[in-house]
């Protein structure tokens, strides 16, 4: 099964390969726009997956819902594995990939670019979100980190700013490069950090 998603193409031959990631209860075109403003040159292929699962209250989604910081582990089981075949069918090296995401999206991405055995992205970009911790899934902070951006609303009150100090202060010890921004607002994302990203990206 594979996953259905939208397209933006570069301007000319890409140099890279951007993927974002939806919120629970969204779908691709979610965070479509965001593409042209975190890649506003064209550099990148932009593609945006839609979660492969339709569950209550409506919408797609990457997992079902647990408790906070811990993915349902047989719906992630099911899923983590469908978006790396994936990912990695799109053809683009791991170095030239940047991956991001929204709340499940962030968590995804988190998974995708850290897991144990996975290859190193270019760089991460983590919103609104918390790293997982999932029943028979690992995430490798002991190999060296890509860059990681990591933004987070003060007053996100679906995932609170704890998540995302947790995840910059683990990330940290383990000798990540994080560049890290908390915004007055709830759970959504701040289009000034946006810019800034924009502008941070390695590639």
């Amino acid at each position: 099964m594979t996953l259905t998603y939208l397209t933006r193409p570069a301007r000319a031959e890409p140099e890279g390969l951007l993927v974002l990631l939806h919120g629970r209860g969204s779908d691709e075109h979610d965070l479509f726009p965001l593409l042209d403003v975190l890649d506003p040159e064209g550099r990148f292929l932009g593609v945006t997956p839609r979660g492969p699962l339709a569950l209550p209250p409506g919408g797609a989604h990457w997992y079902a819902f647990y408790r906070m910081g811990y993915p349902d582990p047989d719906t992630f089981a099911t899923t983590f594995p469908q978006l790396v075949r994936w990912l990695d069918g799109l053809g683009f090296p791991p170095e030239r990939t940047v991956l991001g995401g929204f709340s499940q999206g962030g968590m995804m991405t988190y998974a995708l670019g850290l897991a144990e055995g996975r290859p190193r992205p270019a760089a991460l970009i983590a919103l609104s979100a918390f790293m997982p911790t999932v029943s028979g899934f690992e995430l490798d902070l002991e190999s060296a980190l890509p860059p990681i951006a990591i933004g987070h609303g003060s007053y996100d009150d679906v995932i609170p700013v704890e998540w995302g100090r947790s995840a910059r202060d683990r990330l940290v010890k383990a000798g990540g490069a994080v560049f890290y921004r908390e915004s007055p607002m709830g759970h959504s994302v701040d289009p000034t950090f946006l810019g800034e990203i924009a502008r941070w990206l390695p590639l």
